[in-house]
Order: structure tokens, then C-alpha cells, then sequence
């Protein structure tokens, strides 16, 4: 996502919450939902930012690495681990 696209999305969800903010049970569900939100994404170990991507990228690029001959070797390789 561009940062374009993200200020968008960040300004249309200030202005939805302006909209609803003199309503003490809508903000009381926003605010049960984005918790829930949270949440999830805390429990989801496969959900990370762009830049936690590629920092997992960077520091596996430091590690050892191996490399196969063939399709055959790989899987012999991966069904020993």
C-alpha cells in the first residue's frame, strides 16, 4: 500500500469517527472492535509490517545458506529435516 493510499484510509477513518463520536454506544463498539482488532493481529504470527518483512529478509541473508542441484535434492533435504 502507498503512503497515498494510506493517508487516505487514515483520513477516512478520522473523519467516520468524527461522525460518530458524539455517540457514547457506537464509540463503546468502535472501541470493543478495534481492541478485538488488536488482537488478532497480535495472534496472528504471519501478520507484519513491510518493514518487518524485510527485516527478516536481511538478517536470514546473513545466515548459511544452501543450494541444490536439482528439485530431487531439495526434497530429499526438506524430508530429513
Amino acid at each position: 500500500m502507498t503512503a497515498v493510499q494510506l493517508n487516505a484510509m487514515n483520513t477516512e477513518l478520522w473523519q467516520s469517527i468524527g461522525a460518530i463520536a458524539d455517540s457514547e454506544p457506537l464509540m463503546k463498539r468502535l472501541t470493543r472492535y478495534a481492541k478485538k482488532l488488536v488482537k488478532e493481529r497480535e495472534a496472528d504470527p504471519t501478520l507484519m509490517s513491510k518493514e518487518e518483512f524485510f527485516h527478516m529478509i536481511d538478517e536470514a541473508k546473513k545466515g548459511p545458506s544452501k543450494r541444490f542441484a536439482n528439485v530431487e535434492e531439495l526434497d530429499k533435504y526438506i524430508r530429513s529435516l
